[in-house]
């Protein structure tokens, strides 16, 4: 038996102590294979199968990914990729595969043969193949860990794949240093060589320095002038009563109307400029939290409706500069405009007032508590009656109490207004 055969039988047998309960000798395998069998065991996933098409993943049309590979950044860099890797690999049983910054294949190139083969597996365009979804593969590994990887055979967690071997590793934004996808390597015993892994990550420096010298291009005017770095290139509007409602500054088209989580999630990416990671956004979307998958499929969804240039990832965070009419009256109160017209602006709270996303909530809570602050240390009158008759102050036993030291005595509304602290006060014990 030769060496890799032995290591071969070796990993194999700790992959099926590993999956019937018994833990594998420290030596069997690899730990940061066994840490990801281990995720993808909790996750869920059916080693029997590769599934990267699953209840989580959300499909696109044909059209729908078309539209996004073409505008995702790893594809300005497919043509470099192809003269230093894809040339060279032609009849060799190889592929090669560029994914985004979920494993979403985008491009599959190579043997064709190869690409037949992987077929079977589901290994195709538009499939995801993170770790989430299919279990250890070296991809969704490399987005995992943010690093090269290699996957040999058994060290699959799916069995169908572990005729397989690959190579990964992560392609960084040079700006900001995020992840925006994979390069890979997928083949039989040839990847498994330690030069494979050597590489991709030759091929990713040289697409990282490409990508860093095409950052900024002195000579076109759309570095100095591009809608999308002005203020305002898109807008978000949750106040009015209906559904949430999104327009791009510079599409004809107008506005369209968005999912409440969707809104949800472009509010909270816009409160929190710095980014959140998926554990966060799940808090802050729900009481319990929501399953990872589920967030992410949700951005993907986003990316689908809204364009794949709208939100990044690792951590997800906004790429264009949105405005909102939350934002709006947020400035305005900070600017010292009259507390009247902003409880106009408020209005009913719209998206805000009806979510019950922890995090929606908390914006909500900041932002009428501003809004109240200012109105009873201003004691504006008329800013009083309009908060008071409002839905959010009908119910504000300090406003009230305000209005009534405000108005002169012998003044006709003093008695309502007193009628009304003392129901307040008899309701609420104050």
């Amino acid at each position: 038996m030769t060496d890799a055969a032995a290591v071969a039988t070796r990993i194999r047998q700790a992959y099926e102590d590993f999956l019937s309960g018994v833990t594998p000798p420290a030596d069997a395998v690899r730990s940061i294979v066994r840490e990801s069998w281990a995720r993808s065991l909790t996750r869920g996933i059916d080693p029997a199968e590769a599934n990267p098409e699953g209840e989580h993943t959300p499909a696109m049309s044909p059209d729908e990914f078309a539209a996004y590979r073409a505008a995702h950044p790893i594809t300005a860099v497919r043509p470099l990729v192809r003269s230093l890797m894809v040339d060279a690999i032609a009849d060799t049983g190889v592929v090669v595969a560029l994914t985004d910054q979920d494993g979403r294949l985008l491009w599959i190139e190579g043997d064709s043969a190869a690409r037949d083969k992987a077929g079977h597996i589901n290994f195709v365009e538009g499939s995801v193949w993170s770790e989430e979804v299919v279990g250890t593969n070296a991809p969704g590994l490399a987005l995992a860990v943010d690093r090269g990887v290699q996957v040999v055979g058994p060290e699959h967690f799916a069995g169908p794949v572990q005729e397989w071997s690959c190579a990964a590793a992560p392609v960084h934004d040079p700006l900001t240093g995020h992840v925006i996808g994979v390069i890979d390597v997928t083949g039989g015993r040839e990847v498994a060589a330690p030069f494979a892994l050597a590489a991709v990550r030759s091929v990713v420096a040289a697409v990282e320095r490409e990508l860093q010298s095409s950052a900024v291009d002195l000579a076109d005017p759309a570095t100095f002038g591009s809608s999308a770095a002005e203020p305002g290139a898109a807008h978000l509007a949750v106040l009015a009563d209906g559904a949430p409602r999104w327009r791009r500054t510079a599409d004809p088209a107008g506005a369209r109307t968005l999912s409440r989580r969707h809104a949800e999630i472009l509010l909270l990416l816009q409160a929190f400029p710095e980014g959140l990671n998926t554990e966060q956004l799940a808090l802050k979307l729900a009481e319990d939290g929501l399953d990872p998958v589920t967030v992410r499929a949700e951005i993907s969804r986003l990316r689908r409706d809204l364009g794949a240039d709208v939100v990044a990832s690792r951590p997800y965070r906004l790429t264009l500069d949105i405005s909102s009419d939350v934002d709006a009256v947020r400035k305005r109160i900070a600017g010292g405009t009259s507390p009247a017209s902003v409880v106009d602006d408020l209005g009913r709270g719209g998206l805000l007032a009806e979510s019950t996303a922890p995090g929606i909530v908390e914006i909500f809570e900041e932002l009428r508590e501003d809004l109240r602050s200012r109105l009873i240390a201003g004691g504006d009158v008329a800013a009083l009656r309009r908060w008071t008759s409002s839905i959010h102050g009908r119910d504000d036993l300090a406003a009230w109490r305000r209005l009534e030291h405000r108005l002169p005595v012998g003044h006709p509304d003093r008695a309502v207004v007193g009628g009304r602290i003392r129901l307040l006060d008899q309701r609420y014990g104050a």
